[in-house]
Formats: C-alpha cells, sequence, structure tokens
C-alpha cells in the first residue's frame, strides 16, 4: 500500500562558503548535525519525457531513510504530493497506474540515474520540535545509453523541507537568512529538471534560476517593475497597443485547459480522493459544451466525434458519482428524521446498498480509465490541440464572435423551460425539467468560456445560471431519490424488515420537488430578465 506526503520545499545553489548560521532565522533555536547519506535513485519516463513535461518525477532510490519509489506530483508553488511505495525491482502497479493518462500506452524506461551525497541538518524550535530540514546535497547526474555512461553533469544544491505540521513561515525566514548569505534559488524545479536540461544531447542547456516569491510588495509591483525597463516607452500622446484575442485563442484556451483536467484528474479519481470523479465529469461537459457552442470557431466536423467520446466518459464516470450523490442525500434525509420515525434496520439496509453498488462502480470505473477507448479520447484531444480544426470565425476578434453563441445558447434554453413550465405535473414535467436543467449547463458554461472576453456581465450571466441549475438539479436529485427509496422498501421487505421508514422519506422528496416545481418560475425570470442578455450584448 502506497503512503502519501505532501512535501513543501525549496531548492538554492550551494556556494563555496557554505551555510550561515540559521539560528539568526526567526523561530529557530537550535541546528542539529543529522550526518550524511547516500542516496541513489533512477528516474523513470516515457522516451519523450512526458512526466517532467508535466513537473511530474518517478524514481526508484536507494539510501536514507524513506529508500523505495517516489511518486511526486505537483500541486503549487514549492509543494508536490509525494506518493511512496516499498522498495521492490519493478515499478509498483499502484503508482504505474498514477501515470497513466499521461503516459498511455508509452512504456516507462530510466531516463536519468543521481547520486547525491547528503549533509543534513535539522532546525528545531525552542520547545525542540521539528520545524524544517536543510540538506547539502552534492549531485552527479548520468544519462543512461545503451552502450555505457550517457552524458553527466555535477552540481551541488540545498534543500528546505517544512517539517510536517510547521508553519510556512519558517521557510521565509530561512530564505532570507540564505540571501543575506548570496544563495539564491536553484535552476529548475527539481533535480530531474536540471540533469534533463544539463545532459540533453546537442549545446548544454542551463534552467533559469527560480525567482523565489515576493513577499513584501505584491506581485503585480514586480511585474510591472521588470516590464519598465524592457518595455520601449511610448510617446506621452501614445495609448499602448493591446493584442486583440481572436475568437480561436480564447476558444483554444478553454479548451486546452479543460482537456489538462481531465489527464490531471485521473489519478486523483483513481485514489477516490473526495469531488474528483465530479470535478473530472464537469471538465468532459465544458469541453462537450464549448464544442457544440462554438461551431463556428472550431469545425464539428472533427469535434463531434470527439464529444460523443466525451459523453461516453462522463457517462462512465456518471455511474460511480451518481451513486455518491444519491447516497450522501439519502444519509442526510435520514439524519433529518426523529428518532420515533425510524423503524428497523433502516441505517443498515442503506449502507449494505450503497457498498454493494460502490464497490461495483469503482471496479468499473478503472477498468474505463484503463482502456483503449479511454486513450484514444485523450490522443484525440492532444491532436485536436495541436492542429486545431479552426474555422474562418476563430480569426475574428473574440468580443464579435463569443457573445453570439451564449446568446444562442440561451434562446435553446428558454425554449426548454418554456416546454418545463407548462408541461403537466408528473413524469412529463419531470423529463422537461431535466432537459431545460442540461440546457441551463451548457449556457453555463459558454458564459463561462466568454468570461475573457465579455468580463463582468458574462460573470452575472453565470451567476443566475447556476442559481436556474441549482432549482432544476435538486429537482432531478429527488426525482432519483425517490426511484432508490422504492427500491430499497422493496429489498425491505423481501427481507422481512419495514419499509415505512422509506415510504416516509419518499413523501418528503415528492414535497421537496413539489417545492422546487414552484420556485421555477421566479428563478427562471430571475435568469431571463432582459438585462442579462443586454450586458453579454454591449
Amino acid at each position: 500500500m502506497a503512503d502519501r506526503v505532501r512535501e513543501i520545499e525549496r531548492k538554492y545553489e550551494a556556494t563555496e562558503g557554505g551555510l550561515p548560521d540559521l539560528t539568526a532565522a526567526a523561530g529557530v533555536a537550535d541546528v542539529v548535525d543529522r550526518g550524511v547519506a547516500s542516496l541513489d535513485a533512477t528516474y523513470h519516463d516515457t522516451g519523450t519525457e512526458r512526466l517532467a513535461a508535466d513537473g511530474i518525477t518517478l524514481r526508484r532510490r536507494t539510501g536514507g531513510g524513506d529508500a523505495g519509489w517516489h511518486l511526486k506530483l505537483p500541486l503549487a508553488e514549492d509543494t508536490r504530493e509525494e506518493i511512496r511505495a516499498p522498495l521492490t525491482d519493478r515499478l509498483p502497479r499502484e503508482l504505474a497506474a498514477l501515470v497513466r493518462s499521461r503516459v498511455r500506452r508509452a512504456p516507462l524506461v530510466p531516463v536519468m540515474r543521481l547520486r547525491s551525497e547528503r549533509k543534513l541538518r535539522q532546525l528545531l524550535d525552542a520547545d525542540g520540535r521539528l520545524l524544517a530540514e536543510v540538506s547539502v546535497d552534492a549531485v552527479s547526474a548520468e544519462r543512461p545509453t545503451g552502450d555505457g555512461a550517457g552524458p553527466t553533469a555535477h552540481w551541488t544544491e540545498i534543500e528546505v523541507e517544512l517539517a510536517e505540521g510547521a508553519d510556512p513561515a519558517v521557510l521565509d525566514a530561512v530564505e532570507r537568512q540564505l540571501r543575506k548569505a548570496g544563495i539564491r534559488r536553484a535552476p529548475g524545479p527539481s533535480k530531474l529538471a536540471r540533469a534533463l536540461a544539463e545532459t540533453r544531447p546537442g549545446p548544454r542547456q542551463k534552467a533559469k534560476p527560480v525567482k523565489p516569491a515576493k513577499t513584501a510588495e505584491p506581485a503585480k509591483t514586480g511585474k510591472k517593475a521588470r516590464t519598465a525597463k524592457t518595455a520601449k516607452p511610448a510617446k506621452p500622446s501614445e495609448k499602448p497597443k493591446k493584442r486583440v484575442a481572436t475568437a480561436g485563442d480564447q476558444i483554444l484556451d478553454y479548451v486546452r485547459a479543460q482537456a489538462a483536467a481531465l489527464v490531471e484528474l485521473d489519478p486523483a479519481v483513481r485514489r477516490e480522493l473526495p469531488d474528483s470523479v465530479h470535478r473530472m465529469r464537469v471538465a468532459t461537459r465544458r469541453l462537450r459544451s464549448a464544442f457544440r457552442s462554438f461551431g463556428k470557431v472550431l469545425d464539428r466536423a472533427a469535434t463531434d466525434p470527439i464529444a460523443d467520446e466525451l459523453k461516453w466518459l462522463a457517462a462512465e464516470l456518471g455511474v460511480d458519482r451518481d451513486r455518491e450523490v444519491l447516497t450522501a442525500r439519502l444519509y442526510e434525509r435520514l439524519g433529518e428524521l426523529p428518532k420515533p420515525l425510524l423503524i428497523g434496520p433502516v441505517r443498515g439496509r442503506l449502507r449494505t446498498w450503497s457498498g454493494t453498488r460502490r464497490r461495483g462502480a469503482r471496479r468499473h470505473v478503472t477498468a474505463v480509465l484503463d482502456s483503449d477507448r479511454y486513450f484514444d479520447l485523450l490522443d484525440s484531444l492532444d491532436a485536436l490541440l495541436a492542429d486545431p480544426p479552426l474555422r474562418p470565425a476563430a480569426a475574428r476578434p473574440a468580443l464579435e464572435v463569443v457573445p453570439g453563441a451564449v446568446l444562442r445558447d440561451f434562446d435553446r434554453l428558454e425554449a426548454r423551460m418554456r416546454a418545463a413550465l407548462a408541461a403537466p405535473v408528473g413524469p412529463e414535467r419531470d423529463l422537461a425539467m431535466h432537459e431545460a436543467r442540461k440546457a441551463a449547463k451548457r449556457a453555463r458554461y459558454s458564459a463561462e468560456t466568454a468570461r475573457p472576453a465579455i468580463g463582468k456581465p458574462a460573470r452575472r450571466f453565470v451567476h443566475h445560471m447556476k442559481a436556474l441549475q441549482d432549482v432544476l438539479g435538486d429537482h432531478q436529485d429527488s426525482v432519483v431519490a425517490r426511484e432508490a427509496l422504492r427500491e430499497l422498501a422493496l429489498q425491505a421487505q423481501a427481507a422481512g424488515e419495514s419499509g415505512f421508514t422509506f415510504g416516509v422519506l419518499y413523501g418528503h422528496e415528492e414535497a421537496r420537488a413539489t417545492t422546487r416545481e414552484s420556485e421555477l418560475a421566479g428563478a427562471w425570470a430571475e435568469a431571463a430578465d432582459p438585462r442579462r442578455r443586454a450586458g453579454l450584448r454591449a
């Protein structure tokens, strides 16, 4: 079983002067020498270094206190999640699965060997608690080749890693002391990134040093200052020229972000992290919405087949997500009931029902994410972004093209809302409201895509679409919950248990659906206010 560790660290270029006195850093009372360790790590990647391109490292390391397999996934600046597995000769399956959305069918091979002599020191506070570990690593990097030793690189760097539970301000305090001693951030985000750059065949490449985050002034100020040094000054009468974003630029940026989300969320879904399935489904919906709504920008002859596969993936993911949402809803409703209405082993019955569905759903989702069909979909998205099927409207300014697509989606929603409000109470209205809900999502997603071009009116439009979607969504969840409660009641009856409590919950869900239906006209009136569309046209 793999262990998870959140790693927060910074790397610095070592100097001949060595480390300064770090007890001068705020909060540090003592520096304890923990000796020297010899580390030997072999990094694995595809031949085209797909993992490294995404800032991911996968290594087998011996030496030190954490020998084993380590997979590091970037989370934020200075922060990575490290997933560890025991030391074995072969890559553990659980780690291989977590990089599958990146490598797909490509084999993982050794791409770098790093050997380090590590001098370790621990920083303690006045109570002897560990604040951080500081290591000085003398690194030797060697790129493996088929005919023996490959290109090599050598350097010394300093790592400062925050201890679990320690205040991140410790890193800033230590950095101030290092900078006073002339020590600066190391080039590249990781040892592997530097080693790959410096041993790449051809002219030697050195990564640019990482600039530390500013703490004393806003980031904007630094950006302006850098711009002022390089930009050609404009004449007093001239206004700086702005590059007008084209519709193609804007839609491709959005598609690129959602395609990246699919790949990045894959490991989280495999590890059953909270909300990961939902977020992955949302990414599929946003992609489909962009392809359908902006057919004047991206040729639908090319995007429709991909949209069909995205629909398939969303449906497969929904097997688990729908169970998750439904189970949470039923437990919440049970918690609202007075104890006298809880007759029979209702919680046990619900737990058994949900657990059986969950086990099947998890196996199903994993099989989907390991399927050739899924990898083909990811490859298709990569190919589309590498050579986008742009139509003539893509070259026009985004503000001339994008609002019209949002308004067309709104017109579609308006037609479905009229049908929902006119439908008779019962299954016909349930279905009509569900169709309106899907149209509201599409209008919301297209407005999200339009936000860079339209600004505040698009943000307000998104807000009102979401409010309408909430009413329609809760109604649909009630429809699904009633179907599940009927099934639970029948199972309880077949087992000789009382179905009374499930009947009470059924009645509550029916009343909730009626309430949502009564709220629908008001929610629609607010969303359909002519000012919403006027803002998009401006």
